[in-house]
């Protein structure tokens, strides 16, 4: 494997994808989104008072964020994961592209990695856009007040930020384990309907086991508990334990479904 080669794929990837009508529109929803739920929240009186932070969305415009982040943890993370992981290799398949690719100068690792870089990138590039999109609609819409956290300590719009940035960061490697499970789905089923639907179904069943009576630490090692470690950043004294957890569980989601993934494609007939 070259570096150039797998930068080549990546380009070649980008290129493709900004060109796809639902790629724009899931990149502007991010924009948008927060910015009708903060005017929503603005002008009614009845507030999302059963959610973390939701009666402080119009107190603070740090609440927005992390009120944001929660319903994003639903199902919008595990969509905006395999919206392309899920639909780049099955694409191949859809189109017949494959016999062109894997006879090309480009070997099989240059291709799946420029792939996978590309769909992991569009995963980060889309929460990011949604994390400050989120922040800028709760200080331009409700303003930059302090925030009281879970342990009822007032923060000032300083700390608050820095809370809240980080807390989006924290979801990062869970997206990232939803993308490499779209990936592994697309590449073993060569659809794209079940590369970008069985994550989200997936996803939908962690959230039903982690209601369960289960170990607190069986729950911590599902992805989907991943999207909630944040909540630690928001206590006094912060703590990192689930955090930690559900970075790891993480990792091992990511690494296991990407070297499954690739054993698949490496097995792959060029003809098929």
């Amino acid at each position: 494997m070259s570096l150039r080669g797998s930068v080549t794929v990546t380009r070649v990837e980008w290129s493709k994808l900004f060109a796809q009508l639902k790629v724009r529109l899931a990149l502007a929803a991010c924009v948008v989104g927060p910015f009708v739920f903060a005017a929503a929240m603005r002008v009614q009186t009845n507030l999302p008072t059963d959610t973390l932070f939701g009666r402080s969305v119009t107190d603070s415009g740090f609440a927005t964020p992390l009120v944001v982040l929660g319903f994003a943890a639903l199902w919008v993370f595990p969509v905006l994961a395999s919206i392309v992981g899920g639909d780049l290799f099955s694409a191949e398949d859809r189109h017949g592209t494959w016999v062109i690719l894997l006879t090309r100068s480009r070997s099989r690792i240059e291709i799946f990695t420029g792939k996978v870089i590309a769909a992991l990138a569009f995963s980060a590039i889309a929460v990011t856009v949604l994390a400050l999109s989120s922040i800028a609609a709760g200080i331009l819409v409700v303003g930059r007040q302090p925030l009281i956290d879970l342990s009822g300590i007032l923060l000032t719009p300083g700390q608050a930020a820095i809370r809240v940035v980080l807390a989006w960061l924290t979801v990062l490697l869970p997206v990232f384990g939803f993308t490499a499970l779209a990936v592994l789905t697309s590449i073993v089923t060569r659809s794209s309907a079940a590369g970008i639907g069985l994550p989200v179904v997936a996803a939908m069943a962690m959230q039903l086991v982690a209601f369960l009576d289960s170990a607190p630490i069986a729950r911590q090692m599902l992805m989907t508990s991943g999207f909630e470690a944040w909540r630690g950043l928001l206590t006094e004294p912060t703590y990192f334990g689930p955090l930690l957890y559900t970075t790891s569980a993480s990792l091992l989601y990511v690494g296991a479904c990407l070297a499954i993934a690739y054993r698949v494609l490496l097995r792959r007939d060029a003809g098929r």
